[in-house]
């Protein structure tokens, strides 16, 4: 899990988007592996977390239980494009919380959650 290297080799390697696929060992190659973490802004000072691309046999109405019970706050389970996607919304910026809690479960490596917002 942890490796010798530095942490910025580790970020600038993962992150290049010209990098060839061979180099990367363990990268996924398309952008539907990955989970992705995004938050957005609402009226005043509110945030609206979401996240997309947890894998598809997991039971999303249990996950948003046990964020809801761990992070104090409130969310839904919402379909995009028919049955093709689900997202996880959740009230509050929980971008940190859900990627600890993703890797600490075991659904997703640290490398492969992308956070997004500002």
């Amino acid at each position: 899990m942890f490796s010798n290297q530095p942490l910025e080799f580790q970020i600038h390697s993962s992150d290049d988007p010209f990098a060839d696929q061979d180099n990367l060992s363990g990268a996924p190659g398309t952008k539907e592996d990955y989970v992705h973490i995004r938050v957005q802004k609402r009226k005043g000072e509110k945030c609206l977390t979401t996240v997309q691309g947890l894998k598809k046999e997991l039971n999303y109405e249990n996950i948003l239980k046990q964020f809801k019970r761990e992070f104090g706050c409130n969310g839904n389970v919402t379909r995009v494009d028919g049955e093709l996607s689900k997202v996880i919304q959740l009230q509050g910026d929980q971008r940190k919380n859900i990627r600890y809690f993703i890797v600490k479960a075991g659904v997703a490596d640290r490398e492969f959650i992308k956070l997004h917002g500002f």
